[in-house]
């Protein structure tokens, strides 16, 4: 090829790859999201809308980012906490990743705790950041109707249009956390040890401290204990937080010396309280599988697990590994969720493409359509409220 040729051949290369640039770009601002958000309606007569607290440690930029985008939905409420030991600078990277979404930057629904809590394994600060947060989405938004408590390995099973549709038929003022008064060795080993927890009041990081003795189980009020990880219903917590009642300061004193108070507090006011105690539905939904005696954690879930996880019929699964590939397969199979992109749903109205977003665009957002998943997890809702109905599981 002669010289003139090979010029005219990069000419034509240059514009022909210019012009596909060109359309793309075209193409792409063409599909671009909406910039204003549709209006979102609360009642009973619309789905009920979620309140997340999805914490992590250092490290946990990306998963939480990823579960983010897996419960997304422009009607709920998210506060996202780092701990403490993470970096300002993983701070400000997930804060611009979530703003990267073109949804969550319209409906402005997501936030990052700017100043962490410094959270101690198995110390009561653990349970001082989840009352944190609780305040701040109640402060924050008026809307939401349950709060839940999210880790960065846990995912969920189904779609947040299968929640809504589902806990639509459940009454607003019912919790679910699992309980029982039966505390067996923890007792001895959780109730009556006296700790304290130096990330309450220590700039760094450290362990719980162990006195010497013990203390009796208490009987001015009945203990409970149970799973940490809750669904709990808007009155609830705002008797647990703006406290018209003694009791949840007088248990918050107490179990601030407890070993694990998450798995204790919550349980213990709901069940001494006359006004919440039969709004106790006994299961936290999750799926989890454990050894025999438990340890202090479940097993890592896998792709073996995969088959028991979708037929459980409950909402979240715990705990999993940093991007293991049973997680593609829930994005793949359950949510239809694309590469850091949010789990589609009725109100994403763009069209699926390898370039464009579905849920890039949107229009009602009060409306939603539930999938396959739905069917199973109505199942189990309807099982625990026939349950609930008998009262024979009920905070005993």
């Amino acid at each position: 090829m002669g010289p003139e040729k090979r010029w005219l051949f990069t000419l034509f290369s240059s514009a022909f790859l210019s012009l596909l640039f060109l359309l793309v770009y075209s193409i792409s601002a063409f599909s671009s999201s909406k910039q204003f958000p549709s209006i979102i309606h609360h009642g009973t007569h619309y789905p009920p809308a979620f309140a997340y607290y999805i914490s992590g440690g250092r490290g946990d930029k990306d998963r939480i980012l990823r579960l983010l985008l897996a419960v997304y939905h422009p009607r709920n409420r998210y506060l996202l906490h780092l701990g403490a030991e993470a970096s300002d600078e993983e701070r400000m990277r997930l804060v611009g990743a979530v703003n990267a979404v073109p949804a969550i930057r319209s409906f402005g629904n997501v936030d990052v705790i700017g100043m962490p809590s410094r959270l101690t394994y198995m110390g009561s600060s653990n349970l001082a950041a989840m009352l944190r947060a609780a305040a701040i989405l109640l402060r924050m938004d008026a809307g939401w109707t349950w709060f839940v408590s999210l880790s960065a390995t846990d995912y969920p099973l189904i779609t947040q249009d299968d929640l809504a549709h589902v806990f639509s038929c459940v009454s607003r003022d019912l919790s679910f956390i699992d309980h029982t008064s039966e505390l067996g060795w923890k007792e001895s080993q959780r109730i009556q040890p006296i700790v304290v927890d130096p990330g309450i009041y220590l700039a760094r990081r450290s362990q719980i401290f162990h006195a010497t003795e013990k203390r009796p189980t208490p009987d001015g009020f009945k203990l409970f204990t149970g799973s940490p990880w809750v669904i709990l219903s808007r009155p609830f917590l705002e008797f647990c937080i703006l406290g018209w009642d003694n009791l949840p300061r007088t248990l918050l004193m107490y179990f601030n010396n407890v070993v694990l108070s998450e798995e204790s507090y919550f349980h213990s006011v709901i069940c001494n309280a006359p006004e919440f105690k039969n709004t106790t539905v006994n299961s936290d939904l999750r799926y989890m599988i454990w050894d025999n005696p438990p340890k202090m954690e479940p097993h890592f879930l896998n792709t073996s697990d995969y088959d028991l996880m979708v037929q459980s019929g409950v909402a979240f699964a715990r705990q999993f590994q940093r991007d293991d590939p049973v997680l593609d397969k829930v994005d793949e199979k359950i949510l239809k969720r694309g590469h850091q992109r949010a789990a589609p749903g009725a109100w994403c109205t763009g069209r699926r493409t390898w370039w464009m977003d579905p849920c890039s665009q949107w229009g009602d957002v009060n409306v939603v359509k539930p999938g396959p998943q739905a069917k199973k997890f109505e199942e189990t809702i309807k099982n625990l409220l026939d349950e609930w109905n008998s009262q024979m599981n009920q905070c005993k």
